[in-house]
C-alpha cells in the first residue's frame, strides 16, 4: 500500500472539465487514490511535497502502442505503411524470442512512462507462444504504470495471406483470461487486439469478437488505414452485429462518413495516431469529421518503430493538422474563421480522460478527481519555455516535452522522481535492448543497422 501524500501549492490541470484550473491547489493522496482537492487541505501524517509553480495534472493516456518494436526504434522512420507491413510484419517481427518481447515491452513502456504516459495500451501483436504472452505481460508489471495488455496475434496471422484464414490464438486467451487475468484487476488488465475484417476473413473475425464477448474482455482493432480501409469494414462488423461500446476503432483515416456514424450511434470509441498517420500515409487523421458525429478520439502513439514515443508531441500533430484542415476549408469558401473549433483543453483531454474512457479505465483515471487513482504527472515550474505562466493547459500542449516530466505517480507511489525514474537500471535496459536488436536485425537478409533498408512492398502480394 501506497503512504499518504500531499502536493502542495500546485497549478492544477484536473481534466474533470473542459479546461478546469485551481492555482493554487493542494492534491491529497491516501493509499493510493485522490481524497481531496483544493486549498490549504490539512497535512495530519501525510507526506508534503512542495510542487509550487509547478504544473500537476493527470497522468497522460495511450490508446494503442506496439510497444514489442521499442528494440527496433526508429527502423521504419522513412517507409510507408506498405513497406512497414513487410518490414516488421513478413520480416524482423518472425525473429523476435520471447526474451526480445520482454525486452521491447519494458522499455517501450518505460519510455511511457518517463514521457508522463502512466496509462498505456499495448497492443501487443506479436505473440508466437505463450511464452511471448507472459513475457509482454511480466514487462508491463515490472515497469510500473498502468496498462492494458491488449492480446494479438504473431506473424503467423500478419505474414501471410490477407485477409488471414488465421483465427486468434484462442487458447492462449482463455488460458490468460482463465489464470493471470481471472478478476482483470490490479495495474495490468487484460483485452483483446483484433485484426479485423481489413486483415482477416469475416468469418475469423466472428469467431474474434465472439470470443471476446464470452470472455467479457474490450477489443481494439483497426480499421480504415489507408488503401486497406476501402473494404468497408465498418458495415461489414455493423451487418454481423458486431459493433458496441466494447469496441475502440484504430486509426478511422479512410472510413467514410456513414462508417463513423454507426460508431458514434452503437457507443463506440475511437483512438487516432496522427503523427504515423501522416507520416506512413494511412490518410489525414479524422479527428474532426469524428468531432462532427458526436465521437471524441483518444490519441496514440502508434509505432516507435517509425517516430518518438510521447504524447505531448502527439497532441501538438493533432492540434496542428485539424486547425490547417479547417483553416484551409475556410480559405478555401473565401471565408476567414472567426475562432478555431479545436482547442488545447480539447486536445489535453482526448490525452487524458478520453483515453482512459478508451480503456473502459475511465472511473479509475485520467483525471483528477476525488476517488479516482492518483495517477499523476508533475511538470518543472522552471522551463524558460512556460515563464511567465499564463495558460497553463496551453503550455501542456505546446511548450510542455518529455524532459520537463519531473515527477510521475502510478496509484500513488512515485515512480519517477526529480527528473529520474525510480529503481531503473539503464545500463541493464540498454543492454537488453542492444542484445535483442542485435539478434533481430541480424537474423533477416539485407537489415542492418544504421538506416537506409527499404523492404520491397511488393511482398506483400507475394
Amino acid at each position: 500500500m501506497t503512504g499518504n501524500v500531499l502536493l502542495t501549492g500546485g497549478i492544477v490541470v484536473t481534466c474533470a472539465g473542459s479546461d478546469e484550473v485551481l492555482w493554487p491547489a493542494d492534491v491529497l493522496i491516501d493509499n493510493g487514490v485522490i481524497t481531496a482537492i483544493g486549498r490549504d487541505l490539512p497535512v495530519g501524517d501525510a507526506q508534503r511535497v512542495d510542487v509550487s509553480g509547478r504544473i500537476v495534472m493527470p497522468g497522460l493516456v495511450d490508446t494503442h502502442r506496439h510497444t514489442w518494436q521499442a528494440v527496433v526504434r526508429n527502423i521504419a522512420s522513412d517507409w510507408t505503411l506498405d513497406q512497414y507491413l513487410v518490414g516488421l510484419h513478413v520480416g524482423l517481427s518472425r525473429y523476435f524470442r520471447p526474451e526480445d518481447t520482454y525486452a521491447g515491452t519494458l522499455i517501450g513502456a518505460l519510455e511511457a512512462l518517463d514521457a508522463g504516459i502512466t496509462t498505456l495500451l499495448d497492443w501487443s501483436h506479436n505473440l508466437f507462444t505463450p511464452d511471448h504472452a507472459d513475457a509482454a505481460v511480466d514487462a508491463l508489471t515490472d515497469a510500473g504504470l498502468r496498462a492494458v495488455f491488449a492480446h494479438g496475434g504473431g506473424a503467423q496471422q500478419w505474414g501471410g495471406v490477407m485477409p488471414s484464414p488465421v483465427p486468434h490464438p484462442e487458447a492462449d486467451v482463455r488460458r490468460l483470461r482463465a489464470g493471470r487475468f481471472a478478476d482483470n484487476t490490479g495495474l495490468v488488465t487484460m483485452g483483446l487486439a483484433l485484426r479485423g475484417p481489413q486483415f482477416s476473413t469475416l468469418e475469423v473475425t466472428k469467431g474474434d469478437f465472439q470470443l471476446a464477448r464470452e470472455l467479457d474482455l474490450r477489443v481494439s482493432v483497426h480499421v480504415g488505414d489507408g488503401h486497406w480501409g476501402k473494404i468497408k469494414p465498418i458495415h461489414q462488423m455493423n451487418g454481423e452485429g458486431l459493433l458496441s461500446d466494447q469496441v475502440t476503432y484504430v486509426h478511422c483515416n479512410t472510413l467514410a462518413d456513414d462508417e463513423l456514424r454507426l460508431i458514434a450511434d452503437t457507443g463506440g470509441t475511437a483512438s487516432i495516431a496522427p503523427d504515423v498517420e501522416m507520416q506512413m500515409g494511412h490518410g489525414w487523421p479524422a479527428t474532426g469529421r469524428l468531432l462532427d458525429l458526436g465521437v471524441r478520439p483518444s490519441l496514440s502513439v502508434d509505432v516507435c518503430s517509425s517516430i518518438g514515443g510521447d504524447m505531448f508531441t502527439t497532441m501538438r500533430t493533432a492540434l496542428a493538422v485539424q486547425r490547417a484542415t479547417d483553416n484551409s476549408a475556410a480559405v478555401a469558401a473565401g471565408e476567414a474563421p472567426e475562432r478555431v473549433r479545436l482547442s488545447c483543453a480539447d486536445v489535453l483531454r482526448f490525452a487524458t480522460i478520453e483515453g482512459a474512457r478508451a480503456n473502459g479505465l475511465d472511473a479509475v483515471t485520467g483525471s483528477l478527481e476525488v476517488g479516482k487513482a492518483a495517477d499523476i504527472v508533475i511538470l518543472a515550474g522552471d522551463s524558460l519555455a512556460t515563464m511567465p505562466m499564463n495558460n497553463p493547459v496551453a503550455s501542456i500542449v505546446y511548450a510542455a516535452h518529455p524532459g520537463m516530466v519531473r515527477d510521475v505517480l502510478v496509484a500513488g507511489r512515485f515512480v519517477k522522481r526529480d527528473g529520474k525514474l525510480v529503481g531503473v537500471d539503464l545500463d541493464r535496459l540498454r543492454g537488453l535492448a542492444e542484445a535483442s536488436r542485435d539478434h533481430v536485425i541480424s537474423s533477416l537478409d539485407g537489415a542492418s543497422i544504421g538506416g537506409g533498408w527499404q523492404p520491397d512492398p511488393k511482398l506483400l502480394l507475394a
